[in-house]
């Protein structure tokens, strides 16, 4: 088994060797491909360090390649124009389309070529020059994804993360430049290496949102308006739903639906005898988690208000929690986040739920700290779990969403006499904290941050890792102290 794999001999990259003698380097980039072994037995041999870096650089390979293929892809839609006819690249060799000619040489489908298609143009369209008499670019150019394009081609970006960037973060407008955008993109690229393509997406959609202030409320209404709610019947007698929901009729849905599945797929334990003896029925219920709660939407549709929700849900309702400053709800300038998702919402929507649940304030003190109740108790309370929830946004090791998440003194409550205070507390879900209790890593908390140290078996060093809020209301509110 070779221990690297070395598919670009160096010597084709000197200067003094003719550049793009595709035939040459085609011939011995296939051997060297030929060479490697395919056999699972003999990848079966290596180590889980060695499979490990074997992946990495399989992907750095890939990377690369699709950073050439979106160039050359680019270059044949521009060549197959439609209004080109017959001269066209794709035309002259007898196809009717780039998509047909991309899909019959690579051998890809339909939706493949056209997302590959669509990428090769942003890129070539990204790259595209200013014309050197008037200095203006071509009318529909992505300017400000210049930087990603050549991330992309130097193997920075994956091709799903160029498309993360660019539909995160949007296209400019009257109040977001082309500047603007290329700035962000910069800043993008550079965290690529830690993010993989849905962290990055969400990440750009951050941005824009700082960006943007005045367009959450119209990016809010335009997901509103697509929400939708089709049956399809289908021939063997059953029934498909689609049900396409805007973020914060969402947000109640996957409260119900946390509730009801949880005790089958490892959420959190409860203490209370009635909320065990609940927990415990479903559990053991033989249907399976989807099944069920199958079985409790359709039930909850057929009775409806008039049911009794503490036989399916528990005694209270469909809670939507959403955060936001103080400063924001007086001078009504601003947005806040939907707990669990970090999805901003207008200021509009934070007094709808602020008029329909009323609010409950959570104090911080000069070092973002929310203000802790001692050790009177082991329970955290359930004003603590929602000042928690605000700082930590969630699983603090996986980021699975406050619903599903257990309260964890980083001092252990019997071992180190931990106090029962939200500086001392962190929320995980309830694999995460089986693993830190089980496996023996330890938290502390230094200057504000929270820090996972594993155990000697992970990391002989044990080097603490940083363990980051999750909770873009944490960031809102360490960017206006910084400004203060």
């Amino acid at each position: 088994m070779p221990e690297t794999l070395d598919l670009l001999d160096e010597d084709l990259l000197h200067d003094d060797v003719p550049q793009f003698d595709l035939e040459i380097e085609h011939v011995m980039s296939m051997a060297r491909l030929a060479c490697l072994p395919t056999e699972v037995d003999a990848y079966a041999q290596c180590s889980d360090e060695q499979l490990t870096s074997i992946l990495g650089i399989i992907s750095e390979h890939e990377r690369m390649l699709a950073g050439h293929k979106a160039v050359v892809v680019g270059l044949v839609a521009e060549r197959s124009r439609p209004e080109l006819g017959l001269t066209g690249l794709a035309q002259s060799k007898g196809h009717r389309s780039a998509e047909e000619f991309l899909r019959t040489t690579t051998g890809s489908s339909a939706p493949e070529a056209k997302r590959t298609l669509e990428l090769g143009r942003v890129v070539v369209e990204a790259a595209a020059q200013p014309d050197p008499t008037t200095g203006v670019l071509p009318d529909a150019v992505a300017a400000w994804l210049h930087g990603a394009a050549r991330a992309l081609q130097a193997g920075q970006l994956s091709g799903e993360q160029f498309r993360s960037i660019r539909d995160g973060l949007g296209r400019p407008q009257q109040d977001v430049t082309v500047g603007m955008l290329a700035d962000a993109v910069a800043r993008l690229v550079g965290e690529a290496r830690e993010l993989d393509a849905d962290a990055l997406r969400a990440r750009a959609r951050e941005l824009r949102d700082e960006l943007d202030e005045a367009g959450i409320a119209d990016r809010e209404a335009a997901l509103l308006e697509q929400r939708s709610f089709r049956i399809t019947r289908l021939p063997d007698g059953m029934s498909r739903v689609s049900w396409l929901l805007d973020p914060l009729s969402a947000a109640i849905v996957h409260e119900l639906f946390d509730r009801v599945t949880s005790p089958k797929l490892g959420g959190p334990r409860f203490v209370d005898p009635e909320r065990i003896a609940r927990a415990q029925a479903v559990e053991q219920d033989p249907r399976t988690p989807f099944q069920y709660a199958s079985d409790v939407m359709v039930e909850l549709l057929r009775q409806g208000v008039d049911h009794d929700p503490s036989r399916l849900l528990g005694s209270e309702p469909p809670a939507v929690r959403v955060g936001v400053l103080a400063e924001v709800l007086e001078t009504r300038s601003g947005h806040g986040y939907l707990e669990g998702t970090n999805q901003p919402v207008s200021i509009e929507t934070v007094e709808l739920l602020a008029c329909s649940q009323g609010t409950q304030q959570v104090i911080f003190d000069q070092d973002l700290r929310p203000l802790d109740v001692g050790r009177a108790e082991r329970l955290f309370t359930k004003k603590q779990r929602i000042a928690m929830a605000v700082r930590d946004g969630g699983c603090l090791m996986c980021g699975r969403p406050p619903s599903w998440t257990e309260a964890h003194h980083i001092k252990h409550w019997v071992r180190d006499r931990g106090p029962t205070n939200i500086d001392d507390g962190v929320l995980l879900c309830r694999a995460c904290h089986q693993r830190v209790h089980r496996e023996h890593w330890e938290m502390v908390r230094k200057d504000g941050e929270f820090l996972l140290i594993p155990p000697p078996e992970v990391d002989p060093l044990r080097t603490p890792r940083s363990l980051p809020s999750r909770s873009r209301i944490m960031r809102d509110l360490r960017a206006r102290s910084d400004r203060r």
